[in-house]
């Protein structure tokens, strides 16, 4: 075993290498993401260690950014196949609307996860957007388009890609703000309840196709709750308390939803013996209305200004007819635009207008629009607001009178009308309530839930639960024969404990899931999600006939089938085939020599003893004489033993024997992209992202060069300029100037990266020689003088040196002198003792000198050595080599100062100078470090202390009483004596410091302070305040 010293640093070791793992782990964590994808704004909100959930701000410095995507068309038309045009998000690319309607894509997501033949979405969609060239893609059937930027034959863009490339500029600003280095891969995204998986699906291939993983898809109205639950404790209903209900009412810009949560506390088990509350929230039940939204009114709204614009004199004269309007892109455009715009306006004012410059075909038009007609126009719409609520009750199961608040998020919910009905609904003004942001308490509930399923975070422990929201069945064939089950209804909790369906199929089969979607105005249809297909069932059921004797009657199968807590989506965990079989197994050797030893098997014939049981007594061991005398009399017969146990034998125990199958799980429902379309649709996003940075690049080369053609221009009519250069060189560079200029206007929009770069390069071969010069003149007088104070300063410190050389010279010779005297003397004085004391011996003799240790550090006065003169090393720290090295520096740059301004005099100020400004800054670096290194390096580390043991054990010896002895002893101490007075009167001058140099007030040379504190330290002889202390002196 080691020892405890080495215990204790392998010990150390192990916690040192701990905190390294887990400082490299906090440096790798990614950061997470939240996402809100809303129909007309994009939010997210990022967290990361050291900067908890925070809103992920745009380029232009907006806390959401709009939920479009353009590509700006070039001036000479489509771009060749393999290049790509400029791309623009947000506010750029609405901004292009209004003269490039067909390159501009807005509001995508009622696109997602639908066939380009959905006529009603897609129908109504290009009824708001015109100018857009809607496409199925192929082989998928899904929504695309085409755009007039690209060639012919480039492939339509789907809507996921289109999606996927908005993703990632939130990314990409998140990854900004993260901080450099940073990198995101997880997102949490919220979307709508009524989501199908078909729409889900589309979401995830979005998020991947932009770099990012899906923690999770959770809804609106669950993320709303989160944040709400997030600053809020509730009763728990482990201590009598009632849980609370709430309504998030969330309309946006494409429909509105409700969502019945209940929050509650509850008491939990936790580490040991200990319990905590937790917070839940879990959603009850969900209602939706597609139709109700902010786009709606803003249709309302554009369909009126369209029909008095056709109705108006000007446009009755230009023949204008409304459908022509309606198909117009610009003008269609330009109507939304304005129908947005008033909408939000009238949820403050009563009434607004709207001016349009040659809307169509030169026709000035002008709108106005007070409140209460914009009221009446929606009137369907009021009526329907309280829909949503009504279905979300009846799938929870409650009452109106049990809801606590309605809890209102989403832009559209600003609308008076809208917050009037449902005043009137509740008939409780009190239970609508605003107490979050309406715009951003789902993008941070997302967040908190992403912080939560990363394991890198630590957050408010609040459990929360999504319900299937469709029903889902199964349907399958068994015997040819048709059969469906229902699995889960619209209630059932996702991420709950898996439902086990049995089967009576033996052979390899597949089975379906669906999901039971409202059509409109119609019946629930069934739509496909995914198909279960057997593997190896069929010889999983041979197994178990072969091994175990199993009936095909006794044998079954069964699936474990739960809602997938990501995706809430249904998804099969486990498959088995499983019969019961007797728990009969034949005993070998081995069982046989447990047996004996009584370590057998205790299944079949023991039984565990409840609380307060007794166990049967255990017989006493007996021979062979009394077991027979036992069975001879009254006792218990073995043939009656031997009766019970063949009774037992009759019944033996089962064991059910359990077999797993392997299937496949495939989605269903709309076609899922192939690897080599997945491929292709990465590699030219890639591509896109490759462009754009180029572009970039080149934007900067171009203004680069813009701005120096122009700085330039001025620097030609600058005086100094004028003095750093030629009338030749001046017009070379007018020339240049000038033909640069005019390739900038004529080819320089067009110019490649490589081009602009080189053009650049060209101007600065040049110019900055010529301001190279202009510096030198300006700056070469300052750092002229600054070497030349550092010159005087070396000078004037090197003299001080020489100075302390001399008189610690002359200090030593004076001390050699009177050691020499002290060294006759103490031998005359040695002498005469010598006779005294022998006489004086003879006589008289010490009783108790034979009780004394004998003194070794003592001698005879005829055998003391002469004694030497002690070393002063604190006088001067420095010798003649030290000083010699630093006069040495300090001349070769004195003389290579005066020779190089002898040189620069004779030279012109448009000449290249000989004294350049980094030689000089060389040059003081150099003086400055031989001075620093002539300081440091006499600086003496102090001599170790005496340690205890020694100083006791010295103090411990007594020396003998003699007269040599003390003679010897007043000899030693006058001479510690004389020779520390000289020393210590040259210390006291200063304070007990070294003596101090001093060179001057200026800023190359250290201070006395300076100068004390690095001896101090490096003696480390500091103490406490009041503690004297001790000059270190060299002895002989």
């Amino acid at each position: 075993m080691a020892p405890p010293g080495r215990r204790r640093a392998l010990s150390a070791l192990s916690v040192l290498l701990t905190l390294l793992f887990f400082t490299s782990t906090a440096s790798a964590v990614s950061a997470v993401l939240g996402i809100d994808l809303g129909t007309e704004y994009i939010k997210a909100a990022l967290v990361k260690p050291g900067i908890p959930l925070e809103i992920v701000l745009t380029k232009d410095s907006k806390r959401k950014e709009v939920s479009a995507v353009a590509f700006k068309p070039s001036g000479k038309g489509p771009v060749a196949l393999g290049q790509f045009p400029e791309r623009l998000y947000g506010g750029d690319a609405l901004a292009l609307a209004g003269r490039f309607p067909g390159d501009v894509y807005p509001n995508l997501k009622p696109l997602l996860g639908i066939t380009a033949q959905n006529s009603d979405v897609t129908e109504e969609y290009l009824k708001r957007h015109p100018a857009l060239d809607l496409v199925a893609v192929k082989e998928r059937g899904t929504v695309g388009f085409k755009s007039g930027s690209f060639d012919k034959q480039e492939l339509p863009y789907s809507v996921e890609e289109l999606l996927a490339m908005q993703l990632k500029n939130v990314r990409e600003n998140a990854e900004t703000l993260a901080g450099k280095g940073s990198r995101i891969e997880d997102a949490v995204v919220t979307i709508p309840a009524f989501y199908t998986a078909d729409e889900r699906r589309a979401v995830e291939l979005a998020v991947r196709l932009a770099g990012m993983n899906t923690l999770s898809l959770m809804t609106d109205g669950l993320a709303v709750g989160l944040n709400y639950a997030t600053s809020r404790t509730f009763s728990s209903i482990s201590e009598g308390g009632k849980p609370e209900y709430h309504v998030v009412y969330d309309m946006g810009a494409g429909s509105a939803t409700a969502t019945i949560l209940k929050m509650q506390g509850r008491s939990v088990k936790d580490v040991g013996r200990y319990n905590k509350t937790i917070q839940e929230v879990q959603v009850l039940g969900a209602g939706w209305l597609k139709s109700l939204g902010g786009d709606s009114l803003n249709a309302l709204i554009m369909d009126d200004m369209i029909d008095q614009f056709v109705g108006s004199s000007e446009a009755k004269s230009a023949d204008v007819q409304a459908d022509a309007v309606r198909k117009h892109g610009r003008a269609a455009s330009k109507l939304w635009k304005e129908a947005e715009r008033i909408r939000h306006v009238l949820s403050a004012n009563q009434d607004t207008s709207a001016s349009f410059e040659s809307l169509y075909e030169d026709v000035d038009f002008r709108y106005k629009l007070s409140r209460s007609k914009f009221e009446d126009m929606a009137s369907e719409f009021v009526t329907n607001v309280e829909t949503p609520i009504h279905q979300a009750l009846v799938v929870s199961q409650l009452q109106l009178e049990d809801i606590d608040s309605i809890i209102l998020h989403g832009g559209a919910t600003r609308t008076p009308f809208v917050q009037k009905k449902l005043e009137a609904f509740v008939g409780d003004a009190a239970k609508l309530r605003s107490n979050v942001n309406a715009d951003e308490a789902a993008v941070f509930g997302a967040a908190f839930r992403g912080a939560g399923l990363s394991p890198s975070f630590r957050v408010k422990e609040i459990r929360d639960s999504e319900i299937a929201t469709y029903p889902i069945k199964l349907r399958w064939t068994d015997e040819s024969k048709e059969r469906q089950q229902n699995l889960f209804v619209p209630s059932s909790q996702v991420g709950g404990p898996p439902k086990e369906v049995s089967f009576k199929n033996l052979d390899d089969f597949s089975f379906r899931m669906t999901q039971s979607v409202p059509s409109k105005g119609g019946p629930l249809v069934e739509r496909p999600v995914s198909v279960v297909r057997s593997k190896n069932l069929t010889d999983s059921v041979s197994s178990l006939t072969a091994k175990f004797g199993c009936t095909r009657e006794e044998i079954s199968t069964k699936f474990r089938i739960r809602l997938n807590p990501v995706d809430g989506l249904p998804e099969v965990t486990k498959a088995t085939v499983s019969c019961e079989v007797d728990d009969e197994k034949k005993a070998n050797v081995v069982d046989g020599v447990k047996d004996f030893f009584g370590f057998g098997s205790k299944k079949g014939d023991q039984e565990p003893l409840n609380e307060g049981e007794e166990g049967p007594a255990e017989p006493l061991e007996s021979n062979e004489s009394e077991t027979f005398a036992e069975s001879s009399s009254g006792g218990p017969s073995s043939t009656e033993s031997g009766a019970k146990e063949s009774a037992k034998a009759k019944t033996p125990k089962k064991r059910t024997e359990i077999v797993n199958v392997a299937f496949v799980l495939e989605s269903e429902g709309l076609p899922t992209p192939t690897k080599a379309e997945l491929d292709r649709v990465n590699e030219r996003l890639s591509a896109f992202a490759s462009s754009d940075r180029t572009r970039r690049l080149r934007e900067e080369a171009l203004n680069s060069l813009e701005g120096y053609t122009y700085r330039t221009r001025d620097v030609l009519t600058d005086e100094s300029f004028i003095g750093a250069s030629t009338e030749a060189q001046r017009s070379t560079i007018e020339k240049l100037l000038s033909s640069t200029s005019e390739w900038l206007h004529d080819e320089g929009s067009s110019a490649t990266l490589e081009v602009l770069r080189q053009k650049l390069k060209d101007l600065e071969n040049l110019v900055k020689p010529i301001q190279s010069r202009k510096d030198e003149v300006s700056k070469r007088p300052d750092q002229i003088k600054s070497l030349q104070d550092a010159l005087e300063q070396t000078n004037t410190f090197i003299g001080a040196i020489r100075k302390q050389i001399d008189e610690a010279s002359s200090a030593v010779s004076s001390a050699f002198e009177s050691a020499a005297s002290a060294s006759a003397s103490s031998s005359s004085a040695a002498a005469s003792a010598s006779s005294s004391s022998s006489s004086a011996t003879s006589t008289t003799v010490d009783e108790l000198a034979d009780l004394e240790e004998p003194d070794t550090s003592s001698s005879s006065s005829t055998t003391e050595e002469t004694p030497q003169p002690t070393k002063y090393t604190d006088i001067s720290p420095y010798t003649e080599e030290d000083l010699t090295s630093l006069i040495s520096t300090h001349t070769s740059i004195a003389n290579w100062l005066k020779e190089t301004l002898a040189k620069q005099d004779k030279l012109r100020p448009h000449e290249d100078p000989a004294l350049r400004l980094k030689d000089i800054e060389a040059k003081s670096r150099e003086l400055n470090q031989a001075t620093m290194e002539l300081l440091q390096r006499k600086i003496r580390t102090p001599p170790k202390p005496k340690t205890k043991s020694s100083a006791k054990k010295s103090s411990s010896k007594k020396p003998k009483s003699s007269k040599t002895t003390s003679t010897a002893k007043a000899t030693e101490s006058g001479d510690g004596e004389g020779g520390n007075a000289e020393a210590t009167g040259r210390a006291d001058a200063g304070g007990e410091k070294p003596p101090i140099i001093r060179v001057g007030e200026g800023e190359e040379m250290p201070s006395e302070e300076e100068i004390l504190r690095m001896v101090e330290e490096a003696r480390g002889k500091q103490k406490g305040a009041g503690k004297e202390k001790e000059r270190v002196v060299d002895e002989l």
